[in-house]
């Protein structure tokens, strides 16, 4: 007996309604899928995923730029861990575009109008990629020695990576936790991720170390709470929970 798919939780993106209504159908009929979102614009992808995360993003790669841009410049934008991408257009010319974003986490890319075959074939690379790196995921790098520098409101403070248990971000600023205190910075997630390599990133706003975990607190999501050992608590997405829980058997 073969094993059921791996599930995956798709949100779907196309300015025009029927094109958003048929690959909604489409999608729906396909085992192990469920379409938790349809949105009309890159603005409303940007606000559904600041509060759940998908494993794959099926967008229409030309969106009107007043409504947050098209779908490659809502890709270039998103900070790790990215969902896959599936790219969708009635435009033959801007398939070398949907192409090229395969370092942004593009899977395939479909001609509208999108047949039922094809998107399934792009659905089962989304997850046959989402397989294989749960099988391979990265491993954090050496802990530097030495300290990094926090540029703050009250000036520079000084932090040992070892004590850094994890950085998040509410929207504005970053926060490292260490040693028990939470240092609010002026460093973006990108450049927290570069000074303190050792972290794991484990949500768009959330770089996190297991040495300091306590307690991961389940989510409906199928992601987690990291409740931290000196206090505070940094979001696990989905993808990288799934990680996590290889990591820790």
């Amino acid at each position: 007996m073969s094993s059921p798919p791996l599930p995956l939780r798709v949100l779907v993106c196309d300015d025009e309604a029927m094109a958003r209504k048929r690959v909604h159908r489409l999608l729906a009929a396909m085992p192990g899928v469920t379409v938790d979102a349809v949105c009309s614009s890159a603005d409303e992808v940007r606000a559904a995923l600041a509060t759940h995360d998908f494993d794959v993003l099926v967008l229409d790669v030309q969106m009107p730029e007043e409504t947050g841009g098209t779908g490659i410049a809502l890709a270039a934008g998103l900070s790790e861990p990215r969902p896959f991408f599936v790219f969708a257009t009635a435009h033959s010319e801007h398939a070398v575009t949907a192409f090229d974003a395969f370092a942004l986490g593009a899977v395939d890319y479909v001609r509208k109008p999108i047949e039922e075959e094809r998107l399934g074939k792009a659905i089962g690379r989304a997850r046959a990629w989402l397989e294989r790196e749960q099988l391979a995921p990265p491993l954090p790098e050496a802990i530097p020695l030495d300290p990094i520098a926090l540029a703050t409101h009250q000036g520079v403070v000084l932090v040992a990576p070892a004590t850094v248990s994890a950085c998040t971000f509410d929207g504005q600023l970053a926060t490292v936790h260490a040693e028990g205190r939470a240092v609010l910075t002026d460093l973006t997630m990108n450049e927290l991720a570069q000074k303190l390599p050792h972290l794991l990133r484990v949500h768009r706003r959330s770089l996190l170390s297991l040495a300091h975990v306590d307690r991961l607190e389940s989510r409906l999501s199928g992601g987690y709470v990291a409740h931290l050992r000196g206090g505070g608590s940094a979001e696990v997405s989905r993808q990288a929970a799934r990680e996590l829980r290889r990591r820790l058997r």
